[in-house]
């Protein structure tokens, strides 16, 4: 994306990630409100706060970023409100759903777009009535946002290919050939995710085979592509199967399956670190995911939030850069996104408590995760 390649790193001083400890706040679903009174500015006096996100075919929005962001402006504003709508891959409802939260009176918008380049008439309609906008996980462009906090997506494109990458050398397939499955063109991370893959794909020498743009982040759609891809290249045309998310890779895998190919012996990456994908990684059948710890996302995001809300600045300690959206420099804070195969995945999402033992090691996957030094 042309609109993101102008990178201009400012202050970094301590970017440690300031623990709001999450307490509980309530439930909440499509246009439904959560947590305390509001009206008024942030603080004490509370506030309405709308969190807008994009869709719930990838489980981290439902199970991780929504309860995360109440948890975390529960803990920092008691008395604020969050209303909660998810467009459920529809950016024509996340319009809609962008004029209900302003309608409701919401004060400060936190928005993750279905699409991000017609999300920007939602943050004109915002500011034209003084609400602030954070862009959160994907950027938001040609609008004037005041914060976007998201994960460094061309280093989990890279992070994916390097992976892919040594496990081809150690195979004996050093060049490949690949399959290669992208996310959705519409969302911009898929644009950075591929760029960086592509990146480190190139430099390791890797041969792209087939390349697709799934709509959607579909499983379907990838279990589609792949299984193209199959037909064209044949069973020994391709030694592995980039997939930008742990959906596609279950696609991915599906589709090797139904050609009678064991997955177990073509490397797929990920990305998400979804119970899925890691446990078909201790089942040998994914190489790797992307882990991006989502609760400093979340925590970051409120915190901004509730700044705006009480009438300050993005707190300036936060940021770690700015990023061009095509109209303004945006206030950034980007994070670091952790490779996780099974190796690692005792010492990094379950530590962490992003899963737990017991989610992971169902009765199909115990022996599994024994022999990865998890007990569920």
């Amino acid at each position: 994306m042309s609109a993101l390649s102008s990178r201009v790193w400012v202050a970094v001083a301590g970017l440690a990630v300031v623990a709001l400890v999450a307490v509980g706040c309530g439930g909440g679903s499509d246009s439904t409100t959560s947590g305390g009174g509001g009206g008024g500015g942030g603080g004490g006096g509370g506030g309405t706060i709308a969190l807008l996100l994009p869709e719930n075919e990838t489980p981290r929005y439902e199970t991780n970023d929504k309860p995360g962001i109440e948890k975390a402006v529960e803990e920092k504003c008691p008395e604020c409100e969050v209303i909660y709508f998810n467009a459920g891959g529809d950016a024509e409802k996340q319009q809609s759903q962008g004029e209900a939260a302003l309608t409701k009176g919401a004060e400060v918008l936190i928005l993750d777009p279905m699409d991000s380049k017609s999300a920007a008439s939602i943050v004109e309609k915002a500011n034209a009535q003084g609400v602030p906008v954070v862009s959160y996980d994907r950027l938001i462009e040609n609008s004037e946002v005041s914060a976007y906090i998201s994960f460094d997506n061309e280093r989990v494109g890279e992070l994916q290919a390097e992976s892919l990458s040594k496990k081809l050398k150690e195979d004996g397939k050093a060049s490949g050939p690949i399959i290669k499955i992208n996310g959705d063109p519409a969302d911009p991370n898929a644009a950075l995710f591929k760029k960086g893959s592509s990146k480190g794909f190139e430099e390791a020498g890797v041969k792209v085979a087939k390349e697709y743009d799934t709509p959607g982040w579909t499983a379907e759609n990838a279990q589609r592509e792949a299984q193209q891809a199959i037909t064209s290249l044949g069973k020994e045309g391709f030694w592995g199967i980039y997939a930008a998310n742990d959906d596609t890779g279950g696609g991915a895998i599906a589709a090797m399956k139904g050609a009678g190919i064991n997955p177990e012996e073509r490397p797929v990456t990920g990305q998400d670190a979804t119970v899925a994908g890691l446990q078909r990684i201790l089942a040998g059948q994914q190489y790797m995911t992307v882990y991006k710890a989502i609760p400093p996302e979340t925590q970051i995001s409120a915190e901004i939030a509730i700044a705006l809300l009480e009438g300050e600045e993005v707190p300036q300690e936060k940021i770690t850069e700015e990023i061009n959206n095509g109209k303004t420099d945006v206030p950034s804070v980007l994070l670091e996104p952790i490779a996780v195969t099974k190796d690692n995945v005792k010492s990094t999402v379950i530590k962490d408590g992003f899963v737990t033992a017991s989610e992971l090691c169902t009765s199909a996957y115990q022996t599994a995760c024994k022999e990865a030094g998890i007990s569920g």
